[in-house]
Parts: structure tokens; C-alpha cells; sequence
């Protein structure tokens, strides 16, 4: 089974429902992108089947965790989105409540639902799946992961059992990275950027986009910096429609408008942006006001995104409430 580095909270309190026979039908992962929701989400598909339970949690030796781990256990069901949004909607949860009344093939006699990345499941989809959540078959088990609980409907999150994930300290993120066989500049450049994100380091050493990603944040928050429209909007522009690299800037933007915030009122605070030395110039240019406004321009525009809007209005419009608001 893959090491779980931080969260130890989180650890001894899973491993203690499972030993005390607590663990919970219907459950929420949530916490920020790359912080180990997925992994904590097989790690509780683990305790539930496996044949060999310890005080420290599954075995990881037998078939069942071996499968799990594999990602082919047959009664361990990863749901698929789909559309454009990559949501759940409510044609998934009407096949998923046909299928759970089909009764699982394991020795542990349950049967696992996994629906990841909740960040657009529909209203219409999460009432589909309130009755059957509220009243399972004995054997039937649902995980959710998702960025925030406020994905969800209160209804849901009444009947499930919710945890947050945090990310790790910079050591333990480095540990983890050591561990993968990677080399110490390229983990020094990742935490350089995402600090404890294990997920997130781990993309920015192995993939070329995510790296292209932090390149373009530095190079649009350098536009903001110099209060260079033209820049600023050329900058956008090579993003093109891609909603995935578009919601990943802003996003990233948004981390270094916060530090800057934090940094005007404390400049020793930690940072969690991949380009410190610009929001050290940001907090000297910005006001908080100015801060939250463009907080709220970034929120904007992510929501424009997720709700289909074609991206490049969207950065048109970021792009010129951002302009106005540092005039």
C-alpha cells in the first residue's frame, strides 16, 4: 500500500472506527487539489475489505488490498463522469442506485462506490443518491472526495461522515518526493512552487504542462505587477478555451493574491503561491481592498468557467475587472 505521509490525525482516527467497528457507510474526503483525497479514499476502501486488519490500519498483503491498490478489485467501483464539466450527473446516480442492489462477490460481503473529484455534481444527481445514502443495503459503501464540503447539499453532508485532508509540512512533502526517487533540485524547485502539496509537487516534476502553467502565472502576475494591460491580455490569450489550464491559473493567481494580502499585514507569514518574490511586490502595491477585490474578480471568473462560459471571455473580463481595480 502507498505511504500516507502528514495526516496523522486523520490516520489514527480511520484505523480507531475500524477497530472499534465504526466505519461509516457513506464518507467525504475534502481538501485542496493534490493533497491525498484520492489516496485517502483507497485507503478507506482498504479498511473496509481487507482480510487482515491491524492496529495500523489494512495489511496490504492480501488479495483484497492487493486489489484495491491495483485499482481492479471488482466490487470497488470507481463512478465515471462525464460531459464537457466532467460532473455527476443524475443519469450516473440513477445506474449507480440500479447496481447497488446487485450484491458483491468479496469474502467481506461490501460493495464500494467511489465518486471522485465532486467538483460538479449536480443538484438533480445528489437528490438522486440522498434516499439511497440515507437508507443503503447493508453492504453498500460511498466515498466522496471533493476540494470543499459546499460541493455538496446539506442533505448530503448530514449523512456522511466528513474529513478533511491536509497537506503536509515542506520536510514531509520533501520525504515523500526522496522516497519517489527524485532528485534534490527538482524537489527543491516543487516545494519551491506548492510547498507541502505531495500531489502537486509530484505534477510539476513530472509533467511538462503543470510546469508551463507556473511560467504563465509568474508571467501574468509580473503583467499585474508592471500594470501592463497589453501584456496582461496576451498572456491570457495563449490560454486559448482550455478550461482545465484556465481554472488552474486562476486558481494559481488567486494563491498569490492571498499571500500578498498576508504578507502586507505580516511580511514573516508563509506563503502557499508558487512565486513568493512577486507577492512580496504585490503586498507593496496592493491594498487589502484592492486584494479581495481581485479575489473576487478570480472567483468570478472560475465560476463563469465551471457554469461553460467560453474562456476567453471569461480572461476578457478577469483580465479587465483586474485592470480597473489596480488603476
Amino acid at each position: 500500500m502507498k505511504k500516507i505521509y502528514g495526516n496523522k490525525y486523520l490516520l489514527s482516527t480511520l484505523n480507531n472506527m475500524r477497530k472499534n467497528n465504526r466505519l461509516a457507510q457513506s464518507v467525504i474526503f475534502y481538501g485542496e487539489k493534490g493533497s491525498g483525497k484520492k489516496l485517502f479514499a483507497d485507503y478507506y476502501a482498504s479498511l473496509l475489505l481487507c482480510e487482515s486488519p491491524d492496529d495500523n490500519g489494512p495489511c496490504g498483503k492480501c488479495p483484497a488490498c492487493r486489489n484495491v491498490n491495483s485499482g481492479s478489485h471488482p466490487d470497488v467501483y470507481h463512478v465515471a463522469s462525464e460531459g464537457k464539466l466532467e460532473g455527476y450527473t443524475v443519469k450516473i446516480a440513477r445506474e449507480v442506485s440500479k447496481d447497488v442492489f446487485i450484491k458483491p462477490n468479496n469474502n467481506t460481503a461490501r460493495k464500494i462506490y467511489i465518486f471522485r473529484d465532486c467538483h460538479n455534481i449536480t443538484v438533480q444527481a445528489q437528490n438522486a443518491l440522498l434516499k439511497l445514502i440515507e437508507e443503503p443495503p447493508p453492504y453498500a459503501c460511498f466515498i466522496f472526495t471533493a476540494e470543499s464540503k459546499s460541493e455538496f447539499l446539506p442533505t448530503i453532508i448530514s449523512r456522511c461522515v466528513c474529513f478533511g485532508v491536509s497537506v503536509c509540512t515542506e520536510e514531509e512533502a520533501a520525504h515523500s518526493l526522496t522516497d519517489s526517487g527524485f532528485g534534490k533540485e527538482e524537489i527543491s524547485a516543487a516545494i519551491n512552487c506548492f510547498h507541502g502539496n505531495i500531489g502537486r509537487c509530484t505534477g510539476y516534476i513530472l509533467d511538462d504542462n503543470v510546469r508551463k502553467q507556473v511560467d504563465l502565472t509568474k508571467r501574468i502576475t509580473n503583467s499585474i505587477i508592471r500594470r501592463d494591460e497589453y501584456e496582461l491580455n496576451a498572456a491570457f490569450f495563449t490560454l486559448g478555451n482550455n478550461r482545465n489550464d484556465i481554472h488552474e491559473i486562476l486558481s494559481m493567481i488567486d494563491s498569490l493574491i492571498r499571500d500578498a494580502a498576508i504578507l502586507s499585514r505580516d511580511s514573516s507569514a508563509g506563503t502557499i503561491g508558487c512565486f513568493k518574490e512577486a507577492s512580496i511586490k504585490l503586498s507593496d502595491m496592493l491594498t487589502v481592498y484592492q486584494a479581495v477585490s481581485i479575489h473576487n474578480a478570480i472567483e468570478k471568473g472560475c465560476r463563469a468557467i465551471e457554469a461553460n462560459v467560453n474562456g476567453s471571455l471569461v480572461l476578457a473580463g478577469v483580465c479587465a475587472d483586474i485592470m480597473e481595480i489596480i488603476a
